[in-house]
């Protein structure tokens, strides 16, 4: 089935092309929710709650851009969502506040599986965790991402700071 045929289906409420879409990006965006929520069944109602939104939001499609990228938005927005009513920025310093974090680069990461490096990533405090994904996985700038959390810009730099450095030191223990 086509990726136009799949949308038609779907804005026409046909069960098939529903449950062909879920079964063609389900897997991709629970990556996606697994990355912003701190445990599986998290993720799985972050999941849920997507592709509610995608198919009650799907009309709103323009076609512009591939439809994969704009279901991962849909994802991406409804755990930014997810993570504002939760304030999980509640106790983030600006990053004028913060001791300096040395910048050290370290080769454990390859020693370790893709796996692990997810597992490491999703024990990520919350406000790290989004920030993390949003500036290094989904390519937000700063000010991008403080629009969307609701912080200021030196916050967001300093939450990602922050999680460099928690992710390096987990990191290292692989060594």
């Amino acid at each position: 089935m086509s990726e136009k045929q799949l949308i038609t289906g779907c804005l026409n409420g046909d069960r098939k092309s529903q449950k062909e879409l879920y079964d063609r990006y389900s897997r991709k965006m629970m990556g996606v929710c697994l990355r912003y929520a701190g445990d599986r069944e998290t993720a799985r109602d972050l999941l849920q709650d997507g592709f509610i939104r995608v198919f009650t939001s799907l009309h709103t499609y323009s076609g512009t851009g591939t439809l994969e990228g704009w279901i991962r938005t849909v994802f991406v927005n409804g755990a930014l969502e997810y993570l504002r009513k939760r304030d999980v920025l509640r106790n983030s310093t600006d990053i004028e506040n913060m001791h300096e974090i040395p910048d050290d680069e370290d080769t454990a990461v390859s020693k370790i599986s893709a796996g692990e490096l997810m597992e490491i990533v999703q024990a990520l405090p919350a406000g790290f965790r989004a920030v993390f994904n949003l500036y290094a996985l989904e390519g937000y700038s700063h000010k991008e991402i403080a629009d969307r959390l609701h912080i200021t810009e030196s916050t967001s730099r300093s939450q990602y700071a922050r999680a460099r450095k928690w992710l390096q030191e987990r990191i290292a223990r692989y060594e």
